[in-house]
């Protein structure tokens, strides 16, 4: 079943919950670094969690890429499509 790149980011948001020390509000446009503040490792778990959700990997040539919430659901979709 193919889903929405909506229906993906809520589902990152849920997973983020752990990590969104700040509890701010995500949008498609928070940024891991400055706005979670995240750190590399942080960021590689979360990843992590967001891979073991999806069943999928994400290649680590497009992690420089993936700044923002909404990068990432995008990248999930694409490989989900593949």
């Amino acid at each position: 079943m193919t889903q929405t790149t909506t229906e993906i980011f809520d589902q990152i948001c849920e997973l983020m919950a752990p990590f969104n020390q700040k509890s701010i509000d995500i949008k498609t446009d928070t940024t891991f670094a400055t706005d979670l503040e995240l750190d590399s490792l942080s960021v590689m778990d979360m990843l992590a969690a967001i891979e073991d959700h999806f069943d999928i990997t994400v290649p680590l040539n497009i992690l420089p890429d993936l700044e923002t919430v909404g990068q990432v659901a995008e990248a999930v979709k694409d490989i989900l499509d593949e």
